[in-house]
């Protein structure tokens, strides 16, 4: 069983930044591939960006250059800074989980983050 718990989302300012944090707690932090997905009103859940047990990062088109994810080995945590956030960033945002061996996935709960002014 894992569990993932996300915080850090909130209101904020256009052009302002956020930290999103998850905290993953499964037993084998290593086998997991971590990600941050997003959902806004009206659309379908998409990929922000994920994360290699070895740190290697993938973005999505929309989200390179603002977004950058990372990962704590030691704490089990998954980071997604955001800077200069835009009105379009206002969605749900996921943490992600996918085991290497067996493919399983899992999902947080979800942290919502509105940008306006």
């Amino acid at each position: 069983q894992v569990d993932l718990v996300e915080s850090g989302g909130g209101l904020v300012q256009p052009g302002g930044s956020l930290q999103l944090s998850c905290a993953a707690y499964v037993s084998e932090f290593a086998l997991y591939v971590m990600g941050w997905y997003r959902q806004a009103p009206g659309e379908q859940r998409e990929l922000v960006a994920r994360i290699s047990s070895g740190g290697g990062a993938t973005y999505a088109d929309s989200a390179k250059g603002r977004f950058t994810i990372s990962r704590d080995h030691a704490n089990r945590m998954t980071y997604l800074q955001i800077n200069s956030l835009k009105p379009e960033d206002t969605a749900v945002y996921y943490c992600h989980a996918q085991n290497v061996r067996t493919s399983t996935t899992y999902w947080g709960e979800g942290t919502q983050v509105t940008v306006s002014s």
